[in-house]
């Protein structure tokens, strides 16, 4: 592979490649940078914060319009960016974003050259520190300057070569992030680096990879003891400091913005405004929510309010008067097809639409969570790609709906059915979970499918129009005949045994799915067949053996 460090441009593509590695990434670390996080209030969430607030942004970099627009992508990016920002760090990191991404859109199509990122991270720091109320040495802030600097020494050697200028960032803002516990004694204290600023050079990295094709060596490992989760403290988590955290997006012009911040600076800590053009993100920690509020709707029209009390984070919007009161267990599914999800819905399921090419966000799984009204959630992926997006809104129901949530990580829709033909509400939860778990893996899963395009698989080439088979999610066939890839498939999944075949036909699957029962009844008569309609796209059959 050529070295894309040569690049001089920035094009879509990229930009797009390094979304999807950068959310992947977040979704990867944060767990590890949720244990980081002990300031500036030591309550576990920035590693989700930061996934959430740049899947925002992801999102908003697809939906844009014009598609195929680098500008208008990148104006989607930053903007989705700025709506979804989420904590602290997610407010910081949205306007370090719209910085960057304003700077890259002001270059001409010619111009999009490895000086103008260098001097799009320069103006990403400068916004960073300018929104932050009071700012504080050895967080984001301070990781987000040293990436700049970094990269502005290497844009004096190359000029023309953007991965060099990214490669440099990178590496400067995990320099700097080594560095925060000597310039930040709590951090020091717990022995952890920046929660903030670890998310950031895990961004930076993703960067780093999608220009270079290169995953950075120093971003596999740990940063020493300083990325060794630790323990949250319990009680008071923001002893002497205020007691809530607001959030709100804000409607006003940009001249209110001065007396907005001078207003809720004397309220309380941690205040960062971004945005511009008359959309504001606000961030505050305070002791009275109602002023913090009302100096909003002074400087403009504030909403999507969001107020956490810290010592009463998980759980505190459950027990608030009008809160949802929630019952019993349910169970939470991602359905691939309008057949599979009538077949989800009908076992008792809350169904969220996802697939190939429709996953659901990690907002739609919460609000999926958040509406089936249970104090106890089991929640289905059924895909791989959905796992992270589960993981991260079952944390957030944790936290901010005192929903009891598991995410079991079915990684097909056939593991999904069998977990769900096992669930038992009146069983423990843990016993359930466990239950529906075993069911799960038990249940080998695989898939017929055509290819669209001209690739290299794990079976060998494939051409357009080829049929491909696959098990548990690796392609292993590579065929032209639709009925012949779907009982080799079948013949190998049974190879291990089996006592169930479960068949679920695709949107044009429906004699398929028939004919490979046929195949059953004849060679394997032992073996109970049941065929499903799901309704799925791209696959017209999916294939699960218990």
């Amino acid at each position: 592979m050529a070295d894309a460090s040569q690049a001089a441009t920035l094009d879509l593509p990229t930009v797009q490649r390094f979304a999807e590695v950068a959310l992947a990434a977040l979704a990867a670390a944060r767990e590890e940078i949720d244990a980081l996080n002990v300031y500036p209030v030591p309550d576990g969430d920035t590693g989700t914060n930061l996934f959430l607030t740049f899947e925002s942004a992801r999102d908003g970099l697809l939906t844009a319009e014009p598609a195929g627009d680098l500008r208008a992508a990148l104006a989607g990016f930053a903007r989705g960016a700025l709506l979804g920002a989420r904590g602290n760090s997610g407010v910081i990191f949205s306007q370090l974003v719209g910085a960057l991404c304003k700077r890259l859109s002001e270059a001409g199509p010619d111009d999009r050259s490895a000086t103008v990122f260098a001097e799009g991270l320069v103006r990403a720091s400068d916004a960073g520190y300018a929104a932050v109320g009071t700012p504080v040495e050895g967080t984001i802030l301070t990781v987000a300057r040293a990436a700049a600097e970094a990269a502005t020494v290497a844009a004096q050697v190359e000029r023309h070569r953007l991965g060099h200028i990214v490669r440099a960032a990178a590496a400067g803002a995990r320099e700097a992030l080594a560095h925060t516990p000597e310039q930040l004694k709590v951090l020091r204290d717990a022995g952890v680096v920046d929660a903030g600023g670890r998310g950031l050079c895990v961004v930076l990295d993703a960067a780093e990879t999608a220009v270079t094709g290169k995953r950075p060596v120093s971003a596999t490992t740990p940063f020493g003891t300083h990325a060794i989760p630790v323990p949250l403290p319990t009680g008071d988590l923001q002893e002497g400091g205020p007691s809530y955290e607001v959030m709100f997006l804000l409607d006003a012009d940009d001249a209110a913005i001065p007396v907005l911040r001078a207003g809720l600076a004397g309220l309380g800590d941690s205040l960062v405004v971004v945005g511009g053009d008359g959309l504001w993100n606000v961030h505050v920690h305070v002791d009275d929510v109602g002023a913090a509020v009302e100096a909003g709707i002074v400087a403009g029209r504030p909403h999507r309010i969001r107020v956490t009390h810290f010592a009463e984070q998980v759980g505190a919007r459950a027990h608030r008067p009008g809160g949802v009161e929630r019952r019993g267990r349910k169970v939470v599914v991602v359905a691939a097809g309008d057949g599979l999800g009538r077949l989800f819905a009908e076992a008792g399921a809350a169904v969220v639409p996802g697939g190939p090419g429709r996953r659901p966000s990690t907002g739609q799984i919460l609000e999926a969570i958040g509406g089936c009204g249970g104090a106890e959630v089991v929640l289905l992926p059924n895909d791989r790609d959905s796992v992270p997006a589960s993981e991260a809104a079952a944390q957030t129901a944790r936290d901010e709906l005192d929903v009891r949530v598991a995410v079991i990580p079915t990684n097909a829709q056939v593991q999904g059915l069998a977990a769900l033909a096992v669930h038992e509400p009146g069983r423990t939860f843990e016993q359930d979970v466990l239950e529906m778990t075993a069911a799960a893996r038990h249940a080998r899963s695989g898939a017929v499918t055509v290819a669209v395009r001209r690739a290299m698989t794990s079976a060998g080439p494939c051409e357009p129009g080829d049929v491909l088979g696959a098990i548990e999610g690796d392609f292993a066939v590579v065929g032209s005949d639709l009925l012949d890839v779907a009982t080799d498939v079948l013949e190998r999944l049974l190879g291990g045994g089996g006592e169930l075949v479960t068949l679920v036909a695709g949107a044009d699957g429906a004699e398929l799915a028939e004919r490979c029962a046929t195949y059953l009844t004849a060679t394997r008569p032992t073996v109970d067949v049941v065929v499903y309609d799901g309704g799925q796209d791209r696959y017209p059959l999916l294939v699960g053996v218990e």
